[in-house]
């Protein structure tokens, strides 16, 4: 068998392209790209929405992990205001704060996790450019307690007084417009420190100025900070411009964590509380009404079966009316409540609300109709129109233009105000010659099969739905047969999951059936570093022969299937914890390489057996040695031509023209970390490579015509997406097009202008 294979090898080696140059050569020229958004329609958490108090239809989103968006009226759509940022931590928004006095002028809070450095960002020009400060204490935009707020407060009356309710080291002040920033040292809590384990900590949550406590230019001396972490009282309050501090007594008890605020004209401050910080894990809470100016508390809180509170929006034209969303209610389902007489009495508007999300029918997730929604944090009325209530969910946001019809029992509609925001994790994606342009796999989402780039798709990855999609490849010869894999969907925001993690498609990726799971063959059960929990077949990831027939499920112990997953045989001769690739023409050869030992393994059988075969040219990889459910796998296969393969490596990028016998550096002066192939350049028969990768200082897209021995950056300053890049995909049917995904900012696409 092994002398079988070696000869195969051989043959292929007979089918080389010509010489390959080994010695970088000059950056070539940039051309000029257009980048835009693959359209899917928001699809993450937003915590947070706050509107203009100066100027009508002026808004600001913050999301977790994919920076922050302005609506812009005139346009009519949401504008990213952080693409041209290359620091992906400043991507995590913990709070953000419209200036109440001039509409130019905003302020963000930044900072995805704690170890990430935390910075105060201003802006003179609604967030088209930033000045960025660093500051001592950290953040945790995409951390537990990233719906609390707003952290962040401008004082109304003299806007260079800015107040930062920070999660470990206490409240900061600045007094020179978000310059320059301190800790308050008179507050009387100081913060808990950064923890030392996975846990976080809520620390103050929310600031809040009375306007009606000070004069134009002259600091308001009336504020109140509510407090997130465990502490006998929820709110503290200063009356004379912070110098000092006061608990406000009575309220609610004390393991509850005040989450957000807001305070009507007459100096009602209703809060809402929750037992644990959220998004998840809220299990109880209440909503309170504080009457600041006799200090009375009353207890509010609407009907509770489960879950607690967050959201929090008051009417500033009318009184008394007030509206707290639920978080955790999973059943029957969060809601938003309504109040008309200061909580006296509520409704809810869930049970009539009408949704059409016929813009992004994703929502649907394979349902008659969307669910109402859940991780309702932000909860915002637009300040110059009582009917304009907007709320989002774990996965986009929606605004109603009726809400007082729910005073007269009758039903809201509801739509998805998400034109422009594409704040998604994009795992995997695929680019196959033949039907949808493109295939993505998302976090939480699932996935979708993208016919028009400029549309929410209608293809949404489901039968099944998988929570994530973390590998999808297609059969090189027979690309309409396409296998994908992940992790099973928990049931949020769907119904009638069936726990299924594999999945195949014959229609390009159209529709999907679910694919049978292999029993743990002998021996497969072995714990590994990889394998911890003996969860063996979720995230495994799955690959097709070329010609469609033969699916390969790379478990501990690999396995394949030729009848499409209703049995399953181990892969002989091939060790275990190794992941196989497919070549894109040959559809009895499969390569594998052991990062550990250097050994190289091939099969030209479609996976049933593999030998090793002696190699060459390869350095030491051990240090290169993916995880075993990595996506951006670092092998990979060239379409269209057998034996042809790539190997990503920190050694540098290497090329083989045998099957894998051979291996040769190709030096073009670029670090390569994830590399695939586009159409042909004109006149060439070989693909086009884009690749991510660092050339010099600057970490980029680019994109080679001659086989890696030059590259040229293709995506520029303006477009840099805090560089959080996590796979790539040429175009074979459209020259130049590039697909890249990114962790927070969706899909973005570039092609020659």
């Amino acid at each position: 068998m092994r002398h079988e294979i070696t000869r195969r090898a051989a043959g292929v080696l007979a089918l080389g392209l010509g010489g390959l140059a080994t010695v970088g050569q000059a950056q070539a020229a940039a051309p000029t790209y257009r980048w835009r958004n693959v359209k899917v329609g928001a699809g993450g958490f937003i915590p947070g929405i706050v509107f203009s108090r100066v100027e009508p239809g002026l808004a600001y989103a913050r999301s977790d992990m994919g920076g922050a968006y302005r609506f812009d009226r005139g346009a009519n759509r949401w504008l990213p205001l952080q693409d041209s940022s290359p620091l992906s931590s400043d991507f995590g928004v913990e709070s953000v704060a419209a200036d109440p006095v001039d509409a130019d002028v905003v302020h963000m809070a930044v900072g995805v996790h704690r170890g990430d450095p935390g910075a105060m960002l201003r802006s003179n020009d609604r967030g088209q450019t930033w000045s960025r400060t660093e500051v001592p204490f950290r953040m945790g935009g995409n951390e537990d307690g990233r719906g609390l707020g707003e952290r962040l407060a401008i004082d109304p009356n003299d806007n260079r007084i800015l107040y930062f309710g920070s999660r470990h080291d206490g409240l900061q002040r600045s007094t020179d417009g978000g310059r320059t920033w301190g800790r308050v040292d008179s507050f009387p809590l100081q913060g808990l420190g950064l923890p030392t384990g996975r846990e976080t900590h809520g620390g103050l949550s929310f600031v809040i100025f009375d306007a009606r406590s000070g004069t134009r230019g002259e600091a308001s001396r009336t504020l109140f900070v509510g407090v997130a972490d465990p502490h006998e009282h929820a709110l503290y309050r200063s009356d004379d411009a912070g110098r000092t501090w006061r608990p406000v007594a009575g309220g609610p008890r004390a393991e509850l964590s005040a989450a957000k605020a807001e305070l009507d004209m007459r100096g009602m401050l209703y809060v809402t509380c929750t037992l644990g910080i959220g998004p998840n894990g809220v299990t109880d809470g209440s909503v309170w009404r504080l009457d600041t100016n006799t200090g009375d508390w009353t207890d509010i809180t609407p009907p509770r079966p489960l879950g607690g509170f967050m959201g929090v929006a008051v009417d500033h034209k009318r009184p008394g009316v007030i509206m707290v969303s639920t978080l955790n209610r999973w059943q029957p389902g969060d809601t938003i409540w309504r109040s008309t007489d200061d909580g006296q009495s509520w409704i809810s508007l869930r049970e009539a609300a009408r949704h059409d999300v016929s813009a992004t029918p994703f929502l649907n997730w394979g349902n008659d109709k969307p669910d109402f929604g859940w991780w309702i944090a932000a909860l915002a009325l637009d300040p110059f129109d009582s009917d304009r209530l907007v709320y989002a969910t774990g996965a986009t946001v929606y605004q109603t233009r009726n809400l007082s019809a729910a005073d007269a029992g009758r039903p809201t509609d509801w739509k998805p105000w998400v034109e422009g925001i594409e704040q998604t994790a994009v795992i995997t994606l695929v680019s196959p010659p033949v039907g949808p342009h493109l295939l993505t796999g998302f976090g939480d989402i699932s996935g979708f099969a993208h016919e028009d780039l400029d549309r929410s798709p209608d293809l949404q990855f489901t039968t099944p739905v998988f929570a994530n999609t973390n590998q999808i490849d297609y059969a090189g010869l027979a690309p309409t047969v396409v296998v994908r894999s992940g992790t099973p969907h928990e049931g949020v925001g769907s119904e009638g999951h069936d726990g299924s993690t594999l999945a195949w498609s014959d229609d390009a990726g159209r529709s999907w059936k679910p694919l049978g799971r292999p029993r743990p063959a002998s021996g497969a059960t072995t714990a590994s570093p990889d394998n911890p929990r003996m969860d063996l077949y979720r995230d495994a990831p799955i690959t097709v022969s070329a010609n469609g027939s033969t699916f390969v499920l790379s478990t501990p112990q690999t396995v394949w299937s030729d009848d499409r997953g209703a049995s399953w045989r181990p892969c002989l001769g091939l060790p275990p914890l190794l992941r196989p690739v497919a070549d894109r023409k040959d559809s009895g050869l499969f390569y594998a390489l052991d990062f550990t030992t250097g050994d190289w393994f091939v099969s030209v059988d479609e996976a049933r057996s593999f030998a090793p075969v002696p190699m060459r040219g390869l350095p030491d990889v051990s240090a290169d040695r993916p995880t075993w459910r990595e996506q951006a796998f670092p092998l990979k296969a060239t379409p269209g031509h057998d034996g042809d393969l790539w190997l990503v490596s920190r050694s540098g990028l290497f090329h083989s023209r045998d099957g894998g016998q051979s291996f040769e550096r190709v030096d073009g002066g670029l670090r390569v970390e994830m590399l695939d192939f586009g159409k042909p350049p004109a006149g060439s028969p070989y693909p086009a490579l884009f690749a991510i990768g660092t050339q010099g200082a600057v970490r980029g897209v680019f994109r080679s015509d001659d086989r890696g021995r030059s590259w040229m950056r293709v995506n520029d300053d303006q477009h840099e997406y805090g560089r959080r890049y996590r796979a790539i995909a040429g175009d074979p049917r459209v020259f130049g097009r590039v697909y890249v995904a990114t962790d927070g900012r969706g899909v973005v696409y570039g092609e020659p202008a």
